[in-house]
């Protein structure tokens, strides 16, 4: 399986199996976040194209066995929105899977009107918010050359207005933006998502994570939003890959779990 990977277990939507729509060598991508657990991006691009074909994903689909899962997620080596045939995907995904389906996005390009279009057809979105103001921006996300931190947010926005499926906002929290929670609920509160989730890199990265009780206190800041959730309360199933090797290299924190299994004879 190249396309298809997971599925994972997910503290933001339980069972996960994973569509990368990218699935390229190198991470693909219109930021540079400081904290990706996929590395440095090899591709810093803002261009939607198609890097992997319909009949491909069709093909793969029809690979495989029934599967439980909770959702079927549009993730993988990069931003699923730099892919324009995304909308379609989703339709056909959700036609052969049977599955409720979920877009991970770091909401770089929802500025545009087609992306939010492609977008909308997904059950759940789950869009970035990681800073308050364009100067931290530069510092935590690292974006591509020509994009805009006012006009992402208004993006969101705009998106929230018209979208009838679930919007659920991340922020993922490390030392550089910790002291800003306040500014950033305030923008969630103006964006009224239906689900608030506060992380911290807890998978491997250059960053390290804010320990439980920073998380904690950056959570009361989100009072009076719907439905927070943080990375150290969510549950996270028991699930088994279909192809762990395709599914290391997009969560590449899960060797440590495998190699903790081998040592302990399982």
């Amino acid at each position: 399986m190249a396309i298809i990977y997971g599925p994972v277990a997910s503290w933001r939507l339980g069972s996960s199996l994973g569509i990368d729509l990218l699935n390229t060598r190198r991470k693909a991508c219109s930021f540079n976040c400081v904290y990706c657990q996929l590395g440095k991006t090899g591709q810093l691009i803002v261009e939607p194209g198609e890097f992997i074909s319909l009949e491909q994903l069709t093909s793969e689909i029809k690979l495989l066995s029934p599967i439980k899962a909770d959702y079927a997620t549009f993730s993988g080596m990069g931003e699923p929105t730099l892919a324009s045939n995304l909308g379609e995907a989703i339709e056909l995904a959700r036609s052969i899977l049977d599955l409720p389906i979920a877009v991970l996005t770091n909401s770089s390009l929802m500025f545009r009107q087609d992306v939010r279009q492609r977008l909308a057809r997904a059950d759940v979105v789950v869009a970035k918010l990681d800073v308050p103001n364009a100067n931290l921006f530069a510092k935590v996300n690292k974006p591509a050359s020509g994009l805009r931190f006012d006009l992402i947010v208004d993006g969101i926005r705009r998106f929230r207005d018209t979208y009838r499926g679930k919007l659920a906002l991340q922020v993922m929290f490390i030392e550089a933006n910790k002291d800003y929670a306040s500014e950033i609920a305030a923008l969630a509160r103006q964006i009224s998502p239906d689900e608030v989730q506060i992380d911290t890199p807890l998978r491997p990265s250059k960053v390290k994570p804010l320990p439980r009780e920073n998380i904690a206190s950056i959570r009361e800041k989100f009072n009076n939003l719907r439905n927070v959730i943080t990375v150290y309360e969510a549950p996270k199933p028991e699930v088994r890959p279909l192809d762990l090797a395709e599914t290391l290299r997009r969560r590449p924190e899960l060797n440590h779990s495998v190699d903790s299994s081998r040592s302990h004879g399982k």
